[in-house]
């Protein structure tokens, strides 16, 4: 009976800890349209995450605007530098070219595919080049993968992603564009 109490026991805590964890790598990124659920992984791309996180809890990227959007492909977002539109150094001509404060970050490269719903780091031709942009990919896009570092997933909410306003041209430069409202852990 004591054997019994205690793999009851051991059983409850296990699923109690998975479920702690999994909530910490949840993120609510809002949206005009409604919320949008985004799981992080953690454990295929950790320093993206956490800069992730860190950028989102800090506030950096409320009112940051979708300033690369490609119909059929992906929407690009999170220059914290040029690309917040209540920031004084917003600068829609240069959103795309900005980052954070914080050093770029080294590739963490993985097999996880770029599948509808990804969300993956954006980056310049140099692979260690990561830093606060991200985008979300309308359609898979098997391309980018291994050549970028996807850090996460939309797990609720692809409609208002599918929502956000489409760019002009080849580079899907956006004249008015849609923004995130916030971005925080749940």
């Amino acid at each position: 009976m004591n054997k019994y109490l205690i793999n009851i026991i051991f059983f409850i805590s296990l699923i109690l800890s998975t479920n702690v964890n999994s909530k910490e790598n949840i993120m609510i990124l809002k949206l005009k349209t409604g919320d949008v659920k985004i799981e992080l992984f953690s454990d295929v791309a950790p320093k993206h995450v956490e800069r992730i996180k860190k950028l989102a809890n800090d506030g950096l990227y409320d009112g940051v605007v979708f300033h690369r959007v490609i119909d059929g492909f992906m929407a690009q977002t999170g220059d914290v530098k040029f690309g917040n539109s209540s920031s004084k150094s917003f600068d829609l001509r240069r959103a795309g070219m900005g980052g954070s404060d914080l050093p770029d970050l080294p590739a963490e490269f993985n097999d996880l595919p770029h599948d509808k719903g990804t969300v993956s780091m954006a980056r310049s031709s140099d692979p260690n080049s990561a830093n606060s942009q991200f985008f979300i990919c309308f359609e898979a896009a098997p391309f980018l993968d291994r050549q970028y570092t996807v850090f996460g997933k939309v797990i609720e909410g692809m409609e208002h992603v599918d929502k956000i306003k489409r760019g002009d041209g080849q580079n899907g430069a956006v004249s008015d564009p849609d923004k995130i409202l916030s971005f925080k852990s749940l």
